[in-house]
């Protein structure tokens, strides 16, 4: 059986399980919308409003868990596969949670190897815990080129020049302070070699400020398969490429 780094056994999944993204956060919404819902059913006054205001919150659940149970891993499969890799890099997934991302990218990389990141916060994502990522890997049969490690990603323990790619989903935002947020970018570009990719998901307002902190990438929307209950968080895909 697989261990983990305090050499215990690895929970035994037949499939990656993913978990759910701010669990709360879906939990709180829908409860509300359902509220909503049986309320207009009990008081006659402003039960159009309610109907509507419920109908919206369901709505927006329902596209939430779409997203973080389906939409975003076909969007991360479709980017992986557009990133051009060539199947033999070192890659870094900063906030790498149960390991969604660091998965997919392992998939691509038959003699590389991919690295996850993260401080395994609850909050974050459901069940969030390296023995689940590393539980998660050997599920997909990709637990010999993954390699996980409790990090803060604003001081990585790597050395300059380490990786080929870095890549992070949804994770960045999550540093309370924008000096600290933008020194995880610093990080990110530190530990890349000259002429790796940086491939960082994040809401739109977020993105935005990544490119201009770096100074260089493009933006792109992701569209509908990644909007966490609607377009209000949308994420964007920022893809910088370092300089030699």
């Amino acid at each position: 059986m697989s261990k983990n780094r305090d050499d215990s056994p690895l929970p035994r999944l037949q499939r990656p399980r993913y978990g759910v993204d701010a669990p709360a956060f879906p939990a709180t919404l829908g409860a509300v919308g359902a509220a909503c819902c049986l309320a207009a059913g009990r008081w006659r006054p402003g039960r159009s409003a309610m109907v509507a205001a419920g109908t919206v919150l369901l709505a927006s659940t329902g596209i939430y868990l779409h997203t973080t149970l389906h939409g975003k891993l076909r969007i991360w499969r479709r980017e992986l596969d557009q990133a051009g890799l060539k199947g033999d890099e070192r890659l870094l997934d900063l906030g790498c949670g149960r390991g969604a991302m660091l998965i997919e990218a392992a998939r691509r990389l038959p003699t590389g190897h991919a690295v996850g990141v993260d401080l395994w916060s609850g909050k974050d994502q459901s069940g969030n815990r390296p023995e689940v990522t590393l539980a998660n890997a050997a599920a997909a049969g990709v637990a010999d080129r993954v390699e996980v490690h409790t990090a803060d990603m604003t001081a990585l323990p790597f050395a300059d020049g380490s990786f080929d790619v870095v890549t992070s989903a949804l994770a960045i935002h999550n540093i309370p302070s924008p000096d600290g947020r933008y020194r995880a970018l610093d990080e990110a570009m530190r530990v890349l070699r000259p002429g790796g990719q940086l491939i960082v998901a994040d809401f739109w307002p977020m993105a935005r400020k990544y490119a201009a902190h770096i100074g260089q990438g493009t933006l792109r929307g992701l569209g509908p398969g990644y909007w966490y209950g609607g377009p209000w968080l949308g994420v964007t895909l920022l893809h910088a490429v370092k300089g030699r």
